[in-house]
């Protein structure tokens, strides 16, 4: 499963609170280091919550007519804090062991009950969590596999609810510094937009799809497939290497962390909420009408309909009609259907 966003969070919290403790004389950064150090040993999987439900965009966090719509201290004693609030869009979040929760946006002395960051259990008391709706996703209840277009992989995403959830004091990494909260930010998205170089391993998915099916269909040497699949690729390539530049022209941080560089992962992240949207069109277009308009899969098995379909979706000679339906059914599950939510509106607002 992805680790992603935990390990962004790990890497800006690491120059971050080095910097803080530099400033104020804490300890925060110690403290993050012993956490890693038990990610490590033990293996663990981080969910990153920053994304804050934010009520009336024009208003900050002590602005609400609900307090509760940023994450918050509510409460302090001699052991740590207790907070409320709610994080939107957590994908993965139930499938991890900790979530690392941070602040949004930039923050005010007026906010500093709302600058924490700090490491809770996904299982921790006062957590609830509400799934969140995917299109298409009931097809994973029916029988048989094929509707689903993927079967074995899919992502997942909550609403996750604190309700005076504790975090002790050797797990909070921030407490009050609102005027790091945007250093924070800034470092964080710097390592996630570039980190969303993943999303041209989903379309090299996606590309190989929509070549399969014009092969299945027997025209693989046509000139405007062939140009729409290297156009595909140019643009998968595109926000690759923006992503790997990002990296390799990283800097060296004071806590000794490397940061990615700023300029060329907003170009990635420029590109990730263009092009994955262009090459799911080039491929529903390479795929043809029968990707939203094909029989279900109990049409298909049925022996009154199966012989039918099986005739009459025939392509080119030695394609099996199944694998020409499943590869219709990946195509639309990507572009469309639950893996849609991954690759293309995660691309545009994750």
């Amino acid at each position: 499963f992805q680790r992603c966003v935990g390990m962004d969070a790990l890497n800006s919290l690491h120059s971050t609170t080095f910097e803080m403790d530099e400033k104020h004389g804490t300890e925060y950064h110690k403290r993050l280091l012993e956490f890693i150090k038990m990610v490590q040993h033990e293996n663990l999987v981080i969910g990153g919550a920053m994304t804050d439900v934010k009520g009336d965009r024009s208003k900050g966090p002590t602005e609400q007519e609900d307090p509760d719509l940023f994450l918050r201290i509510i409460e302090r004693d001699d052991k740590g804090v207790y907070i409320s609030g709610a994080k939107a869009h957590q994908t993965g979040c139930v499938n991890s062991h900790w979530m690392i929760v941070m602040p949004a946006i930039r923050l005010t002395e007026a906010d500093k009950d709302y600058a924490v960051v700090g490491a809770i259990p996904v299982d921790a008391p006062g957590i609830t969590y509400i799934y969140g709706r995917q299109s298409c996703d009931t097809r994973s209840m029916e029988p048989g596999d094929m509707d689903q277009g993927n079967s074995q992989f899919s992502g997942q995403e909550a609403m996750v609810i604190f309700d005076r959830a504790f975090i002790p004091n050797e797990l909070i990494f921030m407490d009050g510094e609102y005027e790091f909260a945007s250093m924070l930010i800034e470092r964080f998205t710097c390592y996630h937009r570039r980190s969303y170089v993943c999303k041209t391993g989903v379309g090299d998915v996606l590309i190989g799809a929509a070549a399969s099916i014009a092969d299945y269909n027997g025209v693989p040497n046509v000139s405007h497939i062939k140009d729409k699949l290297v156009e595909m690729t140019h643009l998968n390539e595109s926000i690759y290497g923006t992503g790997i530049a990002s990296s390799y022209q990283s800097q060296k941080m004071k806590s000794g962390v490397w940061q990615n560089d700023e300029m060329l992962a907003n170009v990635c992240k420029h590109n990730v909420t263009r092009f994955p949207y262009q090459i799911g069109r080039f491929a529903q277009d390479i795929a043809g009408g029968l990707m939203v308009t094909l029989p279900s899969e109990a049409e298909f098995r049925s022996p009154e309909t199966g012989p039918l379909l099986k005739k009459y979706l025939k392509g080119r000679k030695g394609v099996d009609v199944e694998n020409k339906m499943r590869v219709l059914r990946l195509i639309e599950n990507m572009t469309m259907g639950r893996n849609a939510v991954g690759y293309l509106t995660e691309s545009m607002h994750g």
